[in-house]
C-alpha cells in the first residue's frame, strides 16, 4: 500500500512539475510548485523517510516558496512585460533542455539495465541528530553564509523589481 501511494504521489509530483514550467501566469506556477513539493513530501512519508518528508515541507514548501512569493511580488507581470520577456528569450530554453536530456537519458537507461539494482551504491542511513550536528557543528558558518546570500539575493531582486517605477508607488 505504501509503495502504491508513493508511486501515486510521485506521479502527481511529476505532472505538477510539468505544469509549473508550462504555466504563463507566475502565480499559477507557484501554486503548482507547492503541489509538487507537497507531493514529494507525501512520497517521502510513504516510503518511510519521515525526516526527509518533514524537511521537504518545512524547508521547500515553507521557506523557499515564501521566498519565491516575495520575489514574484516585486516582479512586473504586466502583459507588456511578459511579451517583452518572451521576445527576448525566444528559444533560449532549447540548450538547457538538451543538456537535461543528455543527463537524464543515460540515467534512465542505466536504471533499466539488468542487474542495475545490485550495482547501485547504497548510502548509510543518517539520523536527524547526526545531520543537525553536522550542519550546526563544523558547517555552521557555511549555513549562515548561505542564508546571508539568500537575503542579499532577495534584496537584489526587490531592487531590480522596483527599478524604473515612480517613487510614489509601491
Amino acid at each position: 500500500m505504501n509503495a502504491t501511494f508513493a508511486l501515486w504521489a510521485g506521479s502527481l509530483a511529476l505532472i505538477s512539475a510539468l505544469l509549473v514550467v508550462t504555466r504563463a501566469s507566475v502565480v499559477h506556477a507557484l501554486i503548482w510548485l507547492l503541489v509538487t513539493l507537497l507531493s514529494l513530501s507525501a512520497s517521502f512519508f510513504a516510503l518511510g523517510a519521515s525526516f526527509a518528508g518533514a524537511a521537504q515541507i518545512l524547508i521547500y514548501a515553507g521557506a523557499i516558496l515564501a521566498v519565491f512569493v516575495f520575489v514574484v511580488m516585486t516582479v512586473d507581470a504586466s502583459p507588456k512585460a511578459l511579451e517583452q520577456e518572451r521576445a527576448r528569450l525566444g528559444r533560449a530554453w532549447v540548450p538547457p533542455a538538451l543538456v537535461a536530456a543528455l543527463v537524464l537519458v543515460p540515467l534512465f537507461a542505466w536504471r533499466g539495465a539488468p542487474g542495475a539494482e545490485a550495482a547501485a551504491p547504497m548510502g548509510a542511513a543518517v539520523s536527524a541528530t547526526d545531520l543537525g550536528m553536522l550542519l550546526f557543528g563544523p558547517w555552521a558558518a557555511v549555513v549562515e553564509i548561505a542564508s546571508g546570500l539568500l537575503l542579499a539575493a532577495l534584496m537584489g531582486a526587490r531592487h531590480l523589481g522596483r527599478r524604473g517605477k515612480p517613487e510614489g508607488r509601491g
